[in-house]
């Protein structure tokens, strides 16, 4: 039965009462975008979007993102009102110690929450990663007759997204790879937080987007259910051979804080509460009769979800099922990829990779080992989604599994390869020049699932991409950021491409493992472990100049499984007193990570010649370190023995291990050969050598 105008009327009302209850009673919060999107939230929520409260990751729901999520008691409101378990307990709760409705929506917190919106311009980007990963695997899985990957993305914006030059990156990538699924509506409403944005934000939006490759629809009026309604539809049904696998941006005319006779259309509407009297008076102009947080029961019945979920669900399940009966290999990988487990035999291939690693013992860039092991591991795990911001060649992310991902004239995902049996897609994407959008984008891969992403860049870009790689951490994703070109080691580009102080920088972000590997077989090790940890991001840090391999002590147990696990700790005992002659007990040990390491044995082996017994402690990464166990941490380094630590970074982060002595750059770079930087910056073997012997009086 359709339903009335009064009852659309009430159920857009019901979301705008909820806000500024909400709002009010926590005296923090943003009622207004809530209050001004209502009929947009209604139009699509009530009629478009397929999802299933009571099943919220079922495979092919369609997936929305709040980009605003600032205006998070829309979603919250939503989620309620749908049937999801989000109780009013927890409305009332709002941005409270613990409750299910944070400030900004978070992803594993509440019920239906698909990505954590927070700052500007990353929710649309990670939509963008979203529909990606849709198209990607709908090419992959789907087969004639059967169609089990079938849904859309939808993203609601606002100004502050479209400001964020993040957006930029994301949605001219979003139209170069024709997402034909991704619908996003954009608040128009002409207010932030300083005031009407017409002196600061003159930008033609529709234009623009235009100018990307998207289907843009409208000015609509954003507060008329049916027109936002048949705007989802035309985008939905993308008529026309110009339309054809297109993204599509509907600019909806709205007036933020809708309702309230004194705040709408100002910037007061924003970010505060509107006040008890305000309240008032707002619930007289809609003729709201409730009291706060009371919902009629027939607004209810009109708004759930449940019913109509379920029977999406359920007929899915029956697709899936006659899917899964002419293709029971693939139903089952689709499964398993989905679920976000490595297939079982994923360990052995580790193992063998790292015994590959040992035997052949090669003198390469720790970025060309981070190939080396990419190419057995894109080999064996389909999932493996690559990438590289235009710098393929250097970042080395590219690998024989993974050909260059393309799109056709309509948006189809090519198929590439020899010959008939041998056609598959790509999967190494090149992202352009677009560091941030890039690292967002693997994000919302990562939250769609089926993918596991993996992207490069120089370390030094890893500022662009910061906050992005914060907000994996954040959410728990596993997501891969290749950093190579990591020191000076880089040479001649100058103190504007080396790498001082960001290893330091991106230890500090709680949740992140950071690894910066010596030799083969801790890149080896570091890239398994990356892959093993769903539910964490790793930054593996990567050296332009080759690099030695490093003779491993009998203690490290090579080249068996167990020296997986040695490295595995994040720091181990690579060379003892004994492996240069001496038979007693370490003086002293040197911290080393990445290309300093090869320094520290070259040192432990001068200081050998003068009776001064060293241990050599390879720590690829600090962070996997810090959580082992406290008798692991003594057996590396040992009470009363004093430690230096050397790395080419800033100092500061390698006190708090007990270090008498940090060799470091405290500075930054300068532009010149490799070897010449290092002498420069006094990282030489001999100089650590002198440091051990001050710190010793010898």
């Amino acid at each position: 039965m359709p339903v009335s105008a009064a009852d659309l009327s009430s159920m857009a009302n019901a979301i705008r009462a909820l806000a500024m209850d909400a709002v009010q009673q926590a005296n923090s919060g943003h009622p207004g975008a809530p209050m001004g999107m209502a009929e947009i939230a209604v139009a699509l929520w009530a009629r478009h979007l397929k999802h299933n409260p009571a099943h919220p990751h079922w495979a092919d729901r369609d997936r929305f993102v709040l980009s605003n999520g600032h205006g998070s008691m829309l979603i919250y409101a939503l989620l309620h009102l749908t049937g999801y378990d989000l109780p009013m307990s927890e409305l009332r709760n709002f941005r409270q110690l613990h409750s299910l409705t944070p400030g900004h929506p978070e992803v594993d917190i509440t019920p239906g929450v698909e990505t954590t919106t927070g700052p500007l311009g990353q929710g649309i980007t990670n939509a963008v990663g979203m529909a990606l990963a849709e198209k990607l695997l709908a090419a992959e899985f789907n087969r004639p007759g059967h169609t089990v990957v079938d849904h859309h993305t939808y993203a609601f914006m606002g100004d502050g997204c479209l400001m964020e030059g993040i957006s930029h990156e994301a949605c001219a990538l979003a139209g170069a790879w024709r997402l034909g699924k991704l619908i996003a509506l954009y608040d128009d409403n002409g207010i932030s937080i300083d005031g009407k944005v017409g002196p600061w934000y003159a930008d033609d939006v529709g234009m623009r987007f235009a100018a990307y490759g998207w289907q843009v629809i409208g000015p609509v009026d954003g507060h008329d259910v049916a027109a936002v309604d048949a705007a989802l539809a035309q985008a939905k049904g993308q008529k026309g051979q110009a339309d054809a696998g297109r993204p599509t941006l509907i600019i909806c005319r709205t007036t933020i804080g809708k309702g309230s006779p004194n705040r709408a259309g100002t910037a007061k509407a924003h970010g505060e509460a509107l006040g008890a009297d305000e309240i008032r008076l707002t619930r007289e102009a809609l003729g709201w009769a409730s009291e706060p947080f009371v919902i009629p029961e027939d607004v209810y019945s009109a708004w759930d979800a449940k019913a109509a979920g379920a029977a999406a669900e359920s007929a899915w399940d029956t697709r899936f099922a006659a899917y899964a009966v002419v293709h029971p290999a693939l139903a089952a990988e689709f499964t398993r990829r989905m679920r976000g487990e490595l297939p079982a035999g994923f360990a052995q291939v580790a193992v063998d990779a790292v015994i590959a690693a040992h035997t052949q013992a090669a003198t390469v860039a720790s970025r060309k080992a981070s190939q080396i092991a990419l190419e057995a591991f894109t080999a064996a795990l389909p999932e493996m989604l690559g990438g590289s911001a235009d710098l393929t060649g250097s970042n080395l992310t590219n690998t024989t599994s993974t050909p260059p991902l393309r799109f056709g004239a309509q948006g189809q995902v090519l198929q590439v390869g020899d010959s008939a049996e041998g056609q598959r897609i790509g999967r190494h994407i090149n992202y352009g020049v677009r560091e941030f959008g890039m690292a967002a984008i693997m994000n919302g891969v990562a939250l769609h699932g089926g993918y596991i992403p993996y992207g490069g860049t120089f370390l030094t870009f890893s500022d662009y991409s910061r906050n992005a790689i914060r907000m994996a951490a954040l959410m728990k994703k596993r997501v891969i950021h290749v950093f190579t070109h990591d020191s000076i080691g880089l040479g001649e580009d100058g103190p504007t491409h080396q790498s001082v102080e960001h290893a330091a920088s991106l230890r500090l972000i709680p949740n992140l493992d950071v690894w910066r590997p010596a030799d083969t077989a801790e890149t080896v090790v570091a890239w398994t472990l990356a892959l093993g940890n769903a539910a964490r991001p790793s930054a593996l840090l990567l050296s332009r100049q080759n690099l030695p391999y490093l003779p491993k002590a009998a203690s490290a147990a090579f080249p068996d499984a167990a020296g997986l696990d040695a490295i595995a700790k994040g720091a181990y005992v690579l060379a003892e007193p004994a492996e240069v002659g001496l038979k007693k007990k370490p003086q002293a040990v040197i911290i080393a990570t990445g290309s300093e390491v090869q320094l520290a044995l070259h040192a432990q082996a001068a200081l050998a010649k003068l009776k001064i017994a060293v241990r050599v402690v390879s720590m690829p990464s600090t962070t996997v370190f810090d959580r082992q166990t406290l008798a692991y941490k003594k057996a590396v380094l040992p009470a009363g023995v004093p430690r230096v630590a050397v790395e080419a970074g800033v100092t500061d982060g390698w006190w708090k291990y007990g270090c008498a002595a940090v060799l470091g750059i405290d500075t930054y770079g300068e532009s010149a050969p490799a070897p010449a930087l290092f002498k420069h910056f006094h990282l030489t073997a001999e100089n650590l050598a002198a440091v051990v012997r001050k710190v010793l009086g010898r």
